[in-house]
């Protein structure tokens, strides 16, 4: 029996990602209305290097004191500052919160109650894909084409086309994502479309998890 795991917790995990502007929220919010169990890799980040915990003191030690807001919290303005466009630094970043992430992840999904957990990860592809996440039973890609990235994040975070092309860029491309989908939401509709593919999912989730 796999350490931690206990009979009737959840070791059928769903890893769920998509690029920016997506629509990974909307996804997986609907999973959620369904009673099921999403771990949010961004807020699990953020709790990694929270102050006090282990993972800020190694930060710390790492990159130097100057990197500490004046509440004790990590300045996450100076920490961009610190790696930005410098691979080594950015690796060593990666190196500490990473791996706290991915047990994080792990560990709030196999304690769920309910069929199966989902793991929200919008960075699945460029981290590592299934060999950094070994744990997850599938992935779900929820996909758009990148026209429809740059329209939305423009419209969303107010920015030019030029920079909402930076933004899409910097992420891992759509074929490199759909290369690791073993299930896909095409979300390029309304909002609502999105409710029968969440809850046909969610059977077929079930389904596998009681077989599995």
């Amino acid at each position: 029996m796999r350490r931690g795991y206990h009979a009737g917790m959840s070791e059928f995990i769903i890893g769920v990602t998509g690029g920016v502007a997506s629509g990974k929220s909307e996804v997986t919010r609907r999973f959620e209305a369904l009673g099921i169990v999403v771990a949010d890799a961004d807020l699990a980040a953020r709790e990694a290097v929270a102050p006090g915990s282990e993972g800020l003191a190694e930060v710390v030690a790492q990159f130097g004191p100057d990197v500490l807001a004046a509440d004790g919290g990590l300045d996450r303005a100076a920490m961009r500052r610190h790696v930005f466009g410098n691979d080594a630094e950015r690796r060593s970043l990666e190196a500490i919160i990473h791996p706290r992430v991915r047990a994080a992840l792990r560990d709030i999904c196999v304690a769920a109650p309910g069929a199966y957990a989902i793991a929200a990860i919008p960075l699945l592809a460029e981290g590592g894909g299934r060999d950094a996440y070994p744990w997850l039973s599938r992935i779900l890609v929820v996909d758009v084409p990148a026209d429809v990235q740059r329209a939305r994040v423009m419209a969303r975070d107010r920015v030019d086309a030029t920079l909402a092309q930076q933004m899409v860029a910097a992420q891992a491309t759509r074929d490199q994502r759909l290369a690791i989908a073993d299930d896909i939401v095409v979300n390029t509709g309304a909002i609502d479309e999105l409710d029968a593919q969440v809850a046909a999912l969610d059977r077929r989730y079930r389904a596998l998890a009681a077989s599995h």
